[in-house]
């Protein structure tokens, strides 16, 4: 069995029913399977029942891949995308506890930083790869295979295939700089090649094979479920694929009728769902992707750690998160933004800041920085300290309600709401100059029948309605505000 290859190894269990050969293809190929899922779940124990599926899923379409296929590399993206189903249906039933998470061997990696650093967006990287450039890669360095043999497998001379492992490095190389990991070829496959896959569990190889080579029969129910998970994402991920090789047909011989906005506008991305649950983006893959949006606005921004996500934004909502900046009326753009609204993740380990704001570069062409302008603001003072509406916080928990020229806010200090809000119907910067520390109660109504007429705000009313309730007033001056001025990138 050890002579023969892995495609006359799969023809031989299929054709006729050798478990010999079937668990001589689990002891090839089990460390890569386990090493992959384990880098997605980090859970030692889930990874191995993600092995498990996959094999189960080799065995049931044993019959029905293509001939020529590269075995590893199916393996590699089967296991990408049944781990990714088992996170799916974590965040079904409530989610694992993240300590779990980080207590796994995945996090405990510190003879190689290199490693460390792209690890968590590897599979996603390779995901996005074509087939052959994925095949070469993970032959080449998962395998750890000659460059002759690598060209064997994939049919090409020796020359072909160093060129493929190349461009398919340059690519992840790419794929991790947009991230925030910038790394030189050689450190990135030196790093692989020591890292990527590691030894499975002893006995996990004997398990797979008595329950893959019978194709799951004995498997139990949570098993079958992630099967079932699995079959579905493979069989999305061919559609998808043959939608856009379609479509790509289309455009060459310029007869479409399908354009590629409105394929995006039926394409959904597992963490775009609204009602938000932190759960979501904490559990989502490593990532940071901005898409045409699923909702209609308001938007809204979800925070955990420094991970974001945002649903329903404007392009300079976007830049203004990415760039940490509060508030949006501080905002300059030299030349035009494009409309419509967006949602966006940013999930990396760390540096997601950074890593949002080399996407928003990437894809509309725009960067962002500081600048101090001395210029006109209202600043806001203390008038009367014995107004009645303006409370010291008790203990309720913080919370902020919002109506048309109405808000109440419990718990708060100034600057975290009011300044805020007070900008947003002035127009122009207000500066806190009340020199009030701490958290406050209050209730704050003014001009409500013009904000349900969609009226302008009329700012003497709103003075006055701070001054009468709050003893609190504007003040016209002029003083150096920081401004986030948003331009074409190289300009």
């Amino acid at each position: 069995m050890h002579d023969l290859t892995d495609l006359e190894l799969l023809r031989a269990y299929h054709r006729q029913g050798s478990d010999a050969a079937f668990a001589e293809l689990v002891r090839r190929h089990v460390s890569l399977v386990y090493s992959t899922a384990l880098r997605r779940v980090g859970i030692a124990a889930q990874a191995e029942e993600i092995t498990q599926v996959v094999f189960v899923i080799l065995a049931r379409k044993a019959g029905r891949l293509r001939p020529g296929i590269v075995l590893a590399g199916w393996l590699h993206e089967t296991a990408r995308l049944a781990a990714l189903a088992a996170l799916r249906a974590e965040r079904r039933r409530q989610g694992r506890e993240q300590e779990a998470c980080m207590s796994s061997p995945l996090h405990e990696s510190p003879d190689d930083p290199a490693w460390n650093r792209f690890a968590p967006l590897l599979d996603e990287a390779l995901g996005r790869l074509g087939r052959k450039d994925r095949e070469a890669l993970i032959l080449r360095y998962f395998k750890d295979q000659k460059l002759d043999e690598v060209a064997a497998a994939l049919q090409v001379t020796e020359a072909a295939a160093q060129r493929r492992v190349h461009r398919a490095v340059d690519k992840l190389r790419r794929y991790f700089s947009r991230r925030g990991v910038v790394l030189p070829a050689t450190v990135l496959t030196a790093a692989l090649a020591a890292n990527s896959v590691h030894a499975a569990p002893a006995a996990l190889a004997q398990t797979i094979s008595a329950v893959a080579a019978a194709q799951g029969a004995a498997a139990g129910g949570s098993t079958l479920t992630l099967i079932k998970g699995a079959l579905k994402l493979m069989a999305w991920t061919k559609a998808k694929t043959a939608v856009v090789a379609g479509v790509i047909v289309l455009l060459a011989v310029g007869t479409t009728t399908v354009t590629v906005t409105q394929i995006q506008k039926h394409w959904t991305y597992p963490w775009q769902v609204r009602p938000f649950n932190r759960r979501v983006l904490d559990q989502a893959p490593p990532q940071v992707l901005i898409v045409p949006s699923k909702f209609p606005p308001p938007a809204g921004i979800y925070a955990s750690g420094d991970k974001r996500l945002g649903l329903a934004m404007s392009v300079v909502q976007i830049v203004v998160n990415a760039w940490n900046f509060r508030p949006h009326t501080r905002v300059i753009q030299n030349g035009p933004l494009p409309p419509g609204a967006y949602d966006f993740i940013a999930s990396l380990p760390a540096g997601n800041a950074a890593g949002l704001q080399q996407e928003i570069q990437r894809r509309f062409g725009v960067v962002a920085r500081r600048e101090t302008l001395v210029t006109n603001v209202l600043a806001l003072t203390v008038k009367d300290p014995n107004a009645p509406g303006l409370k010291r916080a008790g203990s309720r928990r913080g919370e902020v309600r919002l109506e048309p020229g109405e808000a109440t806010v419990v718990n708060m200090p100034l600057a975290d709401f009011l300044i805020d809000y007070l900008e947003i119907n002035c127009d122009q910067p207000v500066l806190d100059q009340t020199g009030l520390p701490g958290n406050f109660d209050f209730d704050f109504k003014w001009d409500k029948a013009t904000h349900q007429e969609g009226q302008r705000p009329d700012l003497a009313r709103l003075n006055q309605a701070l001054t009468t309730q709050l003893g609190l007033e504007l003040v016209p001056t002029n003083l150096p505000v920081e401004f986030l001025v948003i331009e074409k990138a190289g300009d």
